[in-house]
């Protein structure tokens, strides 16, 4: 048969497609996807998985005019292939280039711009009522996965949509099990049957009759719920007042398709359970769908080979190690992990630990909480959390931790830009959101040394303490295998010059030692954005003529407006150039490229100074 990918420009023609068809194109976005993945890195167990349930959408619904709303979004190659986008896979997730999830900006087929988690049901939800308000025809579709279920927001939503009368169907894709054949097969006749209008319009009807006889009606009633309980995975959603059909088999058309079909025509909120396998079609990511996951470039014939040369730790890894090291030396450490434990570097700890370690699920408030509620009763719990990810919490961190200021520590992984994935995963304004909270404070590590020693100074302190550290590796600097801390709130000057003083929060004290090389200033290592260690400020700020502030976080309310409020409140003035994530969002694109094009490498850091302070520079 011919390729029919090269012919697709949008999604009407696959409404005209036949199963044989739909098979064929679905087989061709699976090996596009594989293909652009291996050259660019990207997600793609997640996008493997969900080929045949992205085919028959397009092929069921009218899009755009009927919304998609993906949850996460990770799992959107195959949708972005499909609307208009093929030709751009090559690009994905580089500067220019496609992003790796839904952009509004990007394609009218994107109908809501995600990144993270459990958005999909309260976003199409407010779709589907804006559509009857206006008198527009049209369906929406949230399709959310088992892990972004265990969000309390995805609950939140659909306990409203069960009570507002709007065309809007939930798809759960299920990818922690396996339907096996003659289930599957069962399953795929259940589903149409309950899917179908006779189904509905009987259900419908024999309820009004046997309205008049109460026991009876009761009778049927008690009937339909355990026949449906025999069959049917969860009746929860239908106690949210949702028709819920399934599971289904995600990968099999001959299910999907008429089951959407029929689900398309029903009134009121529906349901559909569908089953997917992680890493579907290529074997390798079926057999480890965490390792390719996220993988960066690879040769498929291969699959993922470990490098030959040892790389530089990561600050990841780093935490880890620091936190196994402080849970064998202190009984009363407990580590917890909103659903990242891969990412935050924990797998070793729960293997070592599993009595004290909590996945709490994809649960940011509940974790912070939870933290809290362990810290009461004298457990000193450590919460790994991503940067971006803490935003979703802020609620819980000053009214159930700092205000009752107990010793919770924030292990703030991917703070400041993060690459590939883009601004929804920046950690761009943790010093900013945090500084303000009181009890709170903040340790900016500048290497991995200081990653572990600031890990054991937060451990210390009995309030809480955030531990803002990058992703990936930093200067390469190893860290000393002890649990020694800093001290607290102090700083320290690793270069001694003149005139103009540069004060780095963080990794990039790395290019501001080389700037100063050229303008011979001195750089001082603060470590800590609350404290500030005001004495070490004033002393440099006596001895230099003009002050920088340099920090990969958002300049508005950051590190810098701390210095400048220590410095009125001293009742010093001096001039001060504030360096940092400009105010506005930053693109995915590779991270050293991203820090230059803002002016944060070694040269935009020198010219900069050199632009503002060109007198004093020379």
């Amino acid at each position: 048969m011919a390729p029919l990918l090269p012919t697709l420009h949008d999604p009407s023609p696959i409404r005209q497609y036949d199963r044989a068809l739909l098979r064929q194109l679905s087989d061709e976005v699976r090996a596009c996807v594989l293909d652009n993945v291996s050259r660019t890195g990207g997600h793609l167990s997640s996008n493997l998985g969900t080929v045949e349930l992205t085919v028959a959408l397009h092929h069921v619904f009218n899009t755009p005019h009927d919304r998609l709303v993906w949850d996460v979004g990770h799992q959107t190659y195959p949708h972005k292939i499909l609307t208009g986008r093929r030709e751009r896979m090559p690009t994905l997730r580089q500067i220019g280039g496609i992003s790796g999830f839904p952009q509004r900006s990007e394609s009218e087929y994107d109908t809501f711009g995600t990144a993270h988690s459990s958005t999909s049901i309260s976003a199409a939800l407010g779709m589907a009522m804006a559509a009857k308000q206006k008198g527009e025809d049209r369906y929406t579709v949230a399709i959310i996965g088992d892990g972004a279920l265990t969000a309390g927001m995805a609950f939140e939503a659909l306990n409203n949509a069960g009570v507002c009368d709007c065309k809007l169907l939930v798809i759960l894709n299920d990818n922690d099990m396996s339907i096996s054949p003659p289930v599957g097969a069962l399953n795929r006749y259940l589903a149409q049957l309950m899917s179908g209008n006779f189904y509905a319009a009987a259900k419908s009807v024999g309820k009004s009759v046997l309205r008049a006889a109460p026991p009876l009606f009761e009778l049927v009633k008690r009937f339909e719920e355990h026949a449906k309980g025999m069959v049917v995975p969860a009746t929860l959603f239908e106690q949210f007042g949702f028709n819920y059909v399934g599971p289904i088999d995600g990968h099999d058309l001959d299910s999907l398709v008429p089951t959407l079909e029929n689900l398309k025509h029903l009134r009121g909120p529906q349901f559909l359970h569908v089953v997917t396998k992680k890493g579907q079609g290529y074997k390798l990511a079926e057999a480890d769908p965490v390792a390719y996951h996220g993988p960066g470039k690879f040769d498929p014939e291969v699959g993922l080979v470990k490098p030959a040369a040892v790389p530089k730790q990561t600050f990841t890894q780093v935490f880890g190690h620091w936190l196994c090291d402080m849970a064998a030396h202190d009984g009363r450490l407990v580590g917890i992990t909103p659903a990242m434990r891969e990412g935050s570097g924990m797998v070793e700890f729960e293997k070592r630990f599993p009595d004290r370690y909590y996945d709490v699920g994809i649960a940011e408030q509940h974790a912070v909480t939870f933290a809290a509620g362990l810290a009461c009763e004298g457990l000193k719990p450590v919460v790994a959390i991503y940067s971006t990810f803490l935003q979703r919490a802020y609620d819980q961190l000053i009214h159930d931790v700092a205000i009752q200021n107990l010793p919770v520590v924030f292990a703030l992984d991917r703070a400041g830009l993060v690459g590939a994935d883009g601004a929804t995963h920046a950690g761009a304004y943790d010093i900013p959101f945090l500084r303000c909270i009181p009890n709170m404070s903040i340790a900016c590590p500048a290497d991995e040394r200081e990653c572990r020693q600031l890990l054991s100074s937060a451990y210390e302190q009995n309030h809480p303490v955030a531990v803002r550290y990058p992703r990936g590796a930093g200067a390469g600097v190893a860290p000393h295998l002890v649990l020694a801390a800093l001290p607290f709130g102090k700083g320290e000057v690793r270069r001694e010059g003149q005139r103009i003083a540069i004060l780095a929060f963080g990794t990039l004290l790395y290019p501001a030692l080389t700037a100063a090389e050229s303008l011979d200033a001195t750089v001082v290592n603060m470590r800590w954005a609350k404290p500030l260690d005001v004495e070490l400020l004033l002393q440099v700020a006596a001895t230099h003529d003009a002050i920088v502030t340099l920090e990969e976080g958002s300049i508005m309310g950051g590190a810098g407006s701390a210095v400048l409020e220590a410095l009125q409140a001293a009742n010093v003035q001096k001039p001060v150039l504030q360096l940092g994530l400009p105010d506005r969002f930053i693109e995915h694109g590779d991270p050293a490229k991203l820090l230059a094009s803002i002016g944060l490498d070694a040269a935009g850091i020198a010219a900069s100074i050199t632009q503002r302070f060109a007198t004093v520079a020379g």
